[in-house]
């Protein structure tokens, strides 16, 4: 098997083609689809002309395919998006969305990612608590795309809302403070007013008698 690999340079490059295209599929992130499109691309060129082709030519082919399938990868997005990767690395993951295909614990778990490219299944596990199956989760730590550490977006969801309680509970109970205050320094005022106002009575009563 070997021997005939190495003797149909061919049948050699589509080969290792579509090992690096499975690699990427299994690992998104490494960027080996484009070499792997340029050798599957030169591979079959060379398969399908007749005419053997020396493998100067074949070097040839797998640079220009490889040019073109690089131009592609850049300016065209397959997963949704114009202008983000091809395909997903290990950075980009932070962020995304899905669900929990399985149980999520500490220690172990899966999930599937809305745009985890050609393999959306990931494993990972929580910060704390676990995730039950079906769950909606997102990825706060991508851990390098090896296992993810993943929150439930229900719990998420729930914390930013309590938090936003307690800020307007706050909030009402400053404007009640400052409401009372301000009632307060009023009433202060009319009974300052009221005591000024005693002793100017007191002296008119005294003049008139």
């Amino acid at each position: 098997m070997l021997d005939a690999l190495l003797g149909n340079v061919p049948l050699l490059l589509l080969s290792v083609g579509l090992v690096l295209m499975l690699l990427e599929a299994l690992s998104p992130g490494a960027h080996l689809i484009v070499i792997g499109v340029a050798l599957v691309g030169a591979g079959l060129i060379g398969a399908v002309v007749p005419v053997a082709l020396s493998p100067i030519i074949l070097a040839a082919l797998t640079l220009v395919i490889g040019l073109a399938a690089t131009y592609v990868y850049h300016e065209f997005d397959f997963y949704g998006g114009k202008g983000t990767a091809q395909t997903t690395d290990s950075d980009s993951l932070a962020g995304a969305t899905g669900y929990a295909t399985e149980r999520i614990t500490t220690r172990d778990g899966e999930v599937k990612l809305d745009q985890g490219g050609f393999a959306p299944y990931y494993s990972a596990r929580t910060s704390s608590g676990t995730i039950e199956e079906g769950e909606e989760i997102i990825v706060l730590d991508p851990g390098g795309g090896n296992v993810l550490t993943v929150e439930s977006l229900g719990a998420i969801g729930e914390d930013e809302i309590d938090r936003a309680l307690r800020e307007d509970a706050a909030n009402d109970g400053g404007t009640a403070d400052s409401t009372a205050g301000a009632a307060g320094d009023s009433l202060e005022e009319s009974s300052n007013a009221e005591t000024d106002a005693e002793p100017e009575r007191e002296t008119e009563t005294e003049k008139s008698s």
